[in-house]
């Protein structure tokens, strides 16, 4: 496994192997790993002959800086489980090596009804952060194949977006992996790393609560499944920042069940002072 902490030494580096006919896998995240991240790696690993993972906190995308500076940051253990899940380059920049020009004046992206519904709601300029670091990362690393996780389904929305008005959907193939989940089916994410004991456990009823619309699915009324969902939260601790069932391709919020679309449970909760997401996949068309 070789690290590279400069741009242009990975850039160089990759270069050369696409010139020896390899094929470059990408899986940017933000470190503090977790199964979740090595399974986008192995992933990588079974399409590309080269898996680069990038170990960057991106500062522009964080609207709460309580948040960035309580962000997990663990490089020496990150890259040990790098290492032996197999990875083949590891990235790990500095603010500066991404940003050489600093973030005064840094490129905008029109990202449509994205950047008003549900995460761009309530996370006002995550987005354009999430656009600008991922543009940077992928013209230092060229890849061929880029991995995210569905657990961040409105992120990769934002990234397939951002692909698509730079002009690389010819050459970068997105590939949206499963959420990852633990035994009590509470999504794998570095945030669960910030909850107590006892929160741990109550944070498994997001699962829950999913699930629920799931099997309900058509079943009952719309709204009353809902309602009953957030009450089922609050009850147990959470703040519920939103649950939104929305169209899965069009990301447009649906007022009632519709079996004429694909559909997914969005939801975004507090326990505590730790913000958590999650979604689900409620129906597909056959």
């Amino acid at each position: 496994m070789q690290i590279f902490i400069r741009a242009a030494e990975v850039q160089a580096f990759l270069k050369d192997q696409k010139k020896r006919g390899k094929t470059i896998g990408f899986v940017p995240t933000m470190g503090a790993l977790h199964q979740g991240h090595i399974s986008l790696m192995e992933a990588s690993k079974s399409k590309s002959d080269i898996t680069v993972v990038s170990l960057f906190v991106n500062p522009t995308q964080f609207n709460n800086p309580e948040d960035f500076r309580l962000y997990p940051i663990q490089p020496e253990k990150d890259t040990i489980m790098l290492k032996v899940a197999g990875c083949d380059v590891v990235f790990m920049p500095d603010a500066e090596e991404i940003y050489p020009q600093g973030t005064a004046q840094l490129s905008t992206y029109e990202l449509g009804n994205l950047e008003t519904i549900m995460e761009g709601k309530f996370r006002p300029h995550h987005f354009q952060g999430v656009c600008q670091v991922v543009n940077r990362l992928l013209d230092i690393v060229n890849p061929d194949f880029l991995f995210l996780g569905r657990k961040d389904f409105q992120q990769c929305k934002v990234i397939e977006q951002l692909i698509s008005l730079t002009g690389n959907a010819h050459r970068i193939h997105l590939v949206i992996c499963p959420t990852l989940r633990e035994a009590d089916g509470l999504a794998m994410s570095s945030r669960n790393m910030r909850l107590s004991e006892e929160e741990r456990k109550t944070a498994a009823m997001i699962y829950k609560g999913l699930m629920h619309l799931k099997n309900q699915f058509g079943q009952s009324g719309f709204l009353e499944e809902k309602k009953s969902v957030i009450g089922m939260l609050e009850a147990s601790g959470f703040s519920v920042e939103y649950l939104e069932i929305v169209d899965s391709d069009a990301m447009e919020t649906i007022s009632e069940w519709d079996f004429n679309k694909n559909i997914t449970a969005c939801i975004a909760v507090y326990l505590g002072k730790v913000r958590l997401i999650d979604n689900m996949i409620l129906h597909i068309v056959q």
